[in-house]
Order: C-alpha cells, then structure tokens, then sequence
C-alpha cells in the first residue's frame, strides 16, 4: 500500500528536512509532520504517564493522530466495499450489482437506508430503481418531478448535498415519507454521471447516529462514479441486444414470408421457449440466448428452394432429406457472426431426438444442448398446433398429449414437464388467442380448411 505519510508530506518540506537532522528514524512521523515547520530542534522530556497532551492550534496531537487513523480506516473500508462489488460491475445483470452496492452504502456511512434513483429519458422524472432498508418496497411506486426533493435538486444541479436537517431545507419534500410512513432525518445524495450526462442519484438515508460527514460524502462519490459506468454500460449492452433481437426477427419474418401457413411460428416459438426457460430457471444469460436462438431456429429454410418450402402437400424423402439440411445451412448462416456464435447449438441440433434418432447428428439424450432440447418442443408444439394446407391443427390437447407421449424419446421429459408447467400456469395464453385470431383470419380469406 502506498505511504500516506509520505504521500502528505513530501520529503522536499523544510519542516520534515529539519526533523531528520534532530530526531530519531524510529519517530511517529505524522504527528511530527502536524508540527511543521520546526523551529529549533526538540529537547526530550522524561516520559510521563499517558500520552502526550501537547497541543497546537487548539487540538492535541492524539486526537489529530486518532482521527488520521479513524480516516484511513474509512478509506480502507470503502475500498474494500468497492473490491467486494467490483466484479459485478462488468456484468449485464445490474439488478444484483446495484442491490449490492446500495447495501454496501448503507453499511459504510452507517445508515438506516439508501436509494439509487435514475432519470427517465423521456419524462426526465426521477424514479427509485433500488431502494433498500425501513419502506424500502413502499417508496420504488414513486415517480419524483425533475426538480423535486433533494434528489431532483442533485439530479438538476450535478452538485453533492448533505441534508442533516431535512425539516429545514425548504429543498426536500416529503412526499415519500407521507406514501411510506417512514421520517427521513437526514440526507447524503450524490449525482451520477456519465460523460456529462446526469443519469440519476444516490441517496444514504438516516444516519444511525451523529450526522453525515465528509468521509460519507467521499464514499458514496466513489460508488456514483462506479455504479453510472456500470448503469451507462448495461443501457448500451440491452440497446445491442435488442438490435440484434430486431435484427433477427426481420430475418424470421422474412423466411416467414415466403409461406403463409408459417406466418408467426418463430415468435411464437421464441415465446415458447423463453417462458420454458424461465420456469427451468435458467441463468439470464442463457435466456438470451434461446431467445435468439429460437427466432433464427429456422433461418436455414432461406437455403431450401421454395419448390419444396411451398409444397402444399406431404414432401416425399428425397425432398424431405433436403428439407432437413436447413438447421445445418442456418448454422454456417449465422456462424458469420461471432456475436451470434453461442446460440449456434441451438439452431443447429433443434431437430435432434432424446433417443439419438434425430439429425443432422443424431445426438441422445444430455449430449443435445439444452437450448436445443427447449426449442425442440416448442417448434414441434406450434408445427403441430398449426394449420397446413393438407391438414388442419391439432386441438391443444391433444397436442400436449403427443408431447407427453414422446417425452423420453423424442423429447427430454424434463422440458416436457417444463412446457405444461407454463400451460397449466395459462401464461401461454396471449400467445394462443393471438393465434386463433390469425387462424380465424387466414380461414376467412380462403386458407386451410
């Protein structure tokens, strides 16, 4: 760790210089440092009981010395808090890494409750994205005007305030506590900003005793300044995401298409498969991924000529075995594009069977990736549900019996069990009525019978 005391006091001060030439290397070199500049050497004293009470300026030099040391501590602490929340702040998931860093807040300036509030956009309203502590849960329903409460005199000005009198600050509102039933006493609120751009606040709420003091304010600096770039970040990483999900939509819509009969089957397969994902409790980043992956599950069909693509009958095998070299056409498709690699399992081997009878490899069991295993029941659910112009849709019932029946051969039981979990929950239900309402359409205007 660096020297503080060198860092201080530089060697070049004359008052230090003076030190040397008089006293001892193994003297306290801060408390010396607080009596610059010397000017006559020290005569020692017989030591006396206690510590030494000589004053300057009013203050002893144990008080100045227990407070340096009270302060490094401080500092030391809050380093240690930034240690602990650091490695979250390069992750996508900032719900955790915000959650975190408001409870380090708390317990480094030793208060009752804190905050992070951001700015939207579009309103430039203030609103609590994270708030932690007493009422916590009652005040995240609160929408503050631009210029309202401490927190919008921060979020308008860009300048640090602490408050610990709020009842005499004709800048705070109470229109928190009035909602919550909470008494805030005092605060600490710090903006945050990116480049010149203000995208909220931080808020330490009621110190548990004596009030909120510099070393509070040092603090939570720290965190506003880590916590932005990590806010900013995360805004731009959803921003490519969802460019990246529009992108592949408009491609999905684009195979789509060229065949009415298949008009909405890879959103509603992504729905499919992203509420199964969900209910398996998947990580969110692997989520992402099945989501992605089931909107271009498909893609490869750009590759099959439409002679076979729009038959309106039952394809015979030559046309069939064509029409299956679709998922490996649509992974060398999407292999082009190395932010897209991950999800190249899933569109590759989502016509593989849990009994190793699938293609393009014939994978069994575990061995088929999971996000393939996911979209290959949600494909086959919706290929079945759907109208074709040789046949018309199973019953939704029967649908899932099918599955069931399959599940341990064609599909792995576990996703089976997932996909009527969310049946039974009626969370496929939007998804259904919007269907059947295209289906209604489609019959209306000539289509399958």
């Amino acid at each position: 760790m660096r020297d503080l005391t060198a860092a201080a006091f530089p060697s070049h001060h004359p008052g230090l210089s003076a030190l040397r030439r008089s006293d001892p290397p193994i003297s306290t070199p801060i408390v010396k440092a607080i009596e610059m500049p010397v000017k006559s050497p020290v005569k020692k004293k017989p030591p006396t009981k206690g510590p030494a009470v000589e004053k300057r300026g009013g203050a002893s030099r144990v008080s100045l010395l227990a407070r340096a040391r009270d302060d490094q501590k401080s500092r030391l602490k809050i380093l240690e808090a930034l240690e602990e929340v650091g490695p979250l702040l390069t992750t996508h998931d900032t719900g955790q890494m915000q959650q975190r860093a408001i409870a380090a807040i708390i317990r480094l300036a030793r208060c009752e409750g804190g905050a992070l509030l951001l700015i939207d956009p579009a309103t430039r309203e203030i609103y609590f994205n994270v708030a932690l502590g007493k009422k916590g849960d009652a005040v995240k329903v609160i929408r503050l005007k631009p210029d309202e409460g401490v927190a919008g005199w921060v979020a308008r000005t860009g300048e640090a305030l602490i408050v610990n009198d709020v009842r005499a600050d004709p800048r705070f509102s109470d229109r928190a506590d009035q909602r919550s039933g909470y008494k805030t006493r005092n605060i600490l609120c710090v903006p945050m900003t990116v480049r010149d751009n203000r995208i909220g606040v931080l808020e330490a709420v009621n110190k548990v005793a004596g009030k909120f003091n510099a070393l509070d304010l040092e603090g939570m600096t720290v965190f506003a300044n880590q916590i932005a770039i990590a806010v900013e970040n995360s805004r731009l990483y959803e921003t490519l995401q969802e460019t990246f999900l529009a992108t592949a939509s408009a491609l999905g819509d684009a195979i789509e298409a060229k065949d009415a009969y298949t008009a909405g089957h890879t959103r509603r397969v992504m729905a499919y498969s992203l509420l199964v994902a969900r209910t398996m409790r998947l990580p969110a980043a692997a989520q992402d991924a099945i989501r992605l992956a089931a909107t271009l599950h498909d893609i490869g069909k750009i590759g099959i000529e439409d002679r076979i693509l729009k038959k309106p009958g039952r394809l015979d095998p030559d046309e069939m075995q064509i029409m299956r070299g679709h998922s490996v056409i649509g992974e060398k498709i999407v292999a082009g594009v190395p932010q897209l690699r991950p999800i190249l399992p899933g569109i590759r081997h989502h016509h593989e069977q849990y009994d190793g009878k699938g293609y393009p490899d014939g994978l069994r069991g575990e061995a088929i990736p999971k996000m393939a295993r996911i979209i290959a029941v949600c494909d086959t659910f919706d290929a079945m549900t759907s109208d074709r112009p040789y046949r018309r849709g199973l019953p939704i019932e029967t649908a899932l019996k099918e599955l069931h029946r399959c599940a341990g051969t064609q599909f792995d039981p576990k996703v089976v069990q997932a996909f009527q979990a969310v049946f039974d929950r009626d969370e496929f239900n939007d998804i259904l009525r919007e269907y059947e309402a295209t289906r209604t359409a489609t019959v209306s205007e000539g289509g399958a019978p």
